[in-house]
């Protein structure tokens, strides 16, 4: 899916700006879960609850063409994203214990122990 195939979402279903307008969500949200969930998902339904009145998935078959709709590559990259968050996270320290002992001398006082 495409930029181009999100904006022409968007502009058949102006309600959605509504919500941009009324700060309940932004375009960023908007279209990853666009990306995510393509534009037939139960997701849009709280959006334009009253264009998309779906029953809901009642059914083995209903269940499997919601996950085919999913888009695993976007899933794929929001989670290599997050996992560099972390690991970002850890590296500068954030989540990690300090295990370093009190009484280890430190570096400039190596030299003159002996």
């Amino acid at each position: 899916m495409s930029k181009e195939s999100f904006k022409y979402f968007a502009r058949n279903h102006s309600e959605l700006a509504d919500y941009i307008i009324n700060g309940k969500t932004n375009w960023q949200k908007l279209y990853e879960l666009y990306e995510i969930y393509g534009e037939n998902s139960p997701v849009w339904n709280k959006y334009f609850p009253a264009a998309n009145q779906k029953e809901e998935i009642t059914s083995i078959p209903d269940l499997i063409n919601t996950i085919k709709n999913v888009d695993l590559d976007s899933v794929q990259k929001g989670i290599t994203n997050i996992q560099k968050t972390i690991g970002l996270l850890q590296e500068i320290g954030i989540g990690n214990k300090v295990t370093t002992p009190i009484y280890e001398p430190r570096p400039l006082f190596r030299y003159f122990e002996d």
